[in-house]
């Protein structure tokens, strides 16, 4: 039996074409589809839609229904539609009546918006404390290797003299960025839809505002349409949050899997965090880093996906919609994997000193020694002449001593301030504010 259900059933293979893979994604849901009925409970008891004793009794076998969620107990049976159904469906094998009453004023649809906004927002506060470590551990990485020369390049050709310490903080402050538009994603995720049923409202005199501050969303999604039409606009935003991780993170694995080329040398790992080849013994192969770069540029993709899916819908709820749970919840365990594997390879990384003594490196001081020139009231244009014909007659002569000193710069990383713009972003989220009210409401 279905919710919807009234006398005739849907034809078995339409059931089975259209539920999809709720049934599995739906478990993703099932914690958040507790919290957001016992805050809608709470308010149709203040409404008087529940009596105090509907309510405690209501309330009792949720934070039963939770707990086996969180011990792992938790099921959804064949031929049971969703998360929503199920739960419903144990309440009412429970408490009889008293279970048909918890949907008063709520449709499907803003109990699915709401769940997805809560699984969101608990996601991208994940998805963030795992980039605050890979951010943590670059910045580390940046002071400990700040004195370590590195060749830059432009064009893949060598350019100007770089160091370990600007590669690993550009790379550090790039999930400062990042962060920011998690941040974005995360403002639009904590708003709450609850109320708007169907997409056109209730008859009953719901409190919205209440549900919203049980919940610790930060405000509504006032008008009802809309909270409906935020449904494939709100994933699409975590969706460009989540790509712009995964662009960092495919381009760092891209400069390891280079720079560990023995062409290059810069870098090694222990034989443990690399594999090797069927037939030839001297193979050192970045795999991770490889299979990193790859699923972080499947990730750059979801974006598109997701806009391909809801590209010309019209407003109110379509079945469409549903996919959107195949693309975006896996996402997030491949983006947390891949963090957590770049993590434990820099943790692991060796780099190589003395790196521009090689002769091959020489050219890469040649803008040195234009500067230099300047700084004895040469112009510019003059000096860059005078350096370039000593590079072309082969009599090109050159320091190794670095004068860099402005912000940003390989004698000035500014790592502190890149660590303060970091520390401000992730204080804005105030995921402790969300996860008190969260505990008050389970507890």
């Amino acid at each position: 039996m279905k919710l919807w259900q009234k006398d005739k059933d849907a034809l078995k293979e339409v059931s089975q074409f259209t539920i999809g893979k709720d049934n599995e994604l739906d478990l993703f849901l099932a914690p958040f589809d507790v919290l957001g009925s016992l805050a809608h409970i709470e308010m149709l008891a203040s409404i008087g839609l529940l009596e105090k004793s509907e309510l405690d009794k209501l309330t009792s076998a949720l934070k039963e229904i939770f707990q086996e969620i969180l011990n792992g107990n938790f099921k959804i049976e064949e031929g049971v539609e969703d998360i929503h159904s199920q739960i419903e469906m144990i309440l009412t094998s429970q408490l009889g009546e008293i279970g048909k009453k918890i949907h008063s004023g709520r449709s499907r649809n803003d109990q699915v918006l709401v769940d997805i906004k809560l699984f969101l927002r608990n996601e991208i506060q994940e998805l963030v404390n795992e980039t605050k470590k890979l951010f943590d551990l670059l910045i580390s990485l940046s002071e400990k290797h700040k004195d370590t020369l590195l060749p830059g390049y432009t064009h893949l050709q060598l350019a100007m003299p770089s160091s370990f310490g600007l590669w690993f903080g550009a790379y550090a402050e790039s999930l400062v960025d990042d962060v920011i538009s998690l941040q974005s994603a995360y403002k639009i995720t904590n708003k709450n839809p609850l109320g708007s049923a169907a997409g056109y409202g209730s008859s009953f005199p719901l409190n919205r505002k209440m549900t919203t501050e049980l919940l610790g969303f930060s405000d509504l999604n006032y008008n009802v349409v809309y909270a409906q039409m935020g449904r494939g606009k709100t994933e699409k935003v975590v969706a460009a949050a989540i790509s712009n991780v995964a662009s960092t993170l495919s381009k760092l694995a891209m400069d390891a899997c280079l720079y560990l080329n023995q062409n290059f040398g810069f870098i090694s790992f222990p034989e443990e965090l690399t594999t090797g080849s069927s037939i030839m013994p001297h193979k050192k192969n970045p795999d991770a880093f490889e299979l990193i770069r790859s699923r972080c540029n499947t990730l750059q993709a979801l974006p598109q996906e997701i806009t391909l899916i809801t590209t010309n819908l019209p407003s109110g709820y379509h079945r469409d919609l549903q996919l959107l749970k195949e693309k975006l919840f896996p996402a997030f365990s491949q983006l947390k994997d891949c963090l957590r594997m770049t993590h434990l390879m820099l943790s692991n990384v060796e780099v190589k000193q003395d790196l521009l003594k090689d002769e091959k490196y020489k050219y890469l001081f040649s803008v040195e020694e234009v500067n230099k020139l300047v700084l004895q009231g040469i112009p510019f244009r003059d000096a860059y002449r005078i350096i370039g014909q000593s590079i072309a007659k082969g009599e090109f002569n050159h320091s190794e001593n670095l004068t860099h000193t402005h912000e940003g710069s390989i004698g000035n990383l500014c790592n502190d301030e890149i660590q303060r713009m970091m520390n401000t972003e992730i204080q804005s989220f105030q995921f402790d504010v969300v996860n008190q009210k969260l505990e008050r409401l389970i507890k």
